[in-house]
């Protein structure tokens, strides 16, 4: 009954940290050089300079209002 019981308790502890691993930590804000569109993504772009402003939050609600504010976005949003 103990190996089991420290068995759930490991299979516990592994699934808390896989889940806790795969949330998402940044949100960035990016520009499409050919559509001009921004974009919220949830992984940080392969090109640096796609990414506007140093558009880089903690929170998507932070990256919506981020993004009102920055210049090349004013145009037109794509809020994935």
């Amino acid at each position: 009954m103990k190996r089991f019981a420290l068995s759930a308790l490991i299979a516990l502890a592994a699934t808390s940290a896989f889940a806790q691993a795969v949330t998402v930590d940044e949100y960035y804000v990016v520009l499409d050089p050919d559509s001009k569109k921004c974009t919220i993504v949830e992984q940080k772009p392969a090109v640096a300079t796609s990414i506007v402003d140093h558009g880089v939050f903690k929170t998507r609600t932070d990256a919506k209002a981020g993004v009102k504010t920055m210049e090349a976005c004013k145009s037109d949003v794509d809020d994935d």
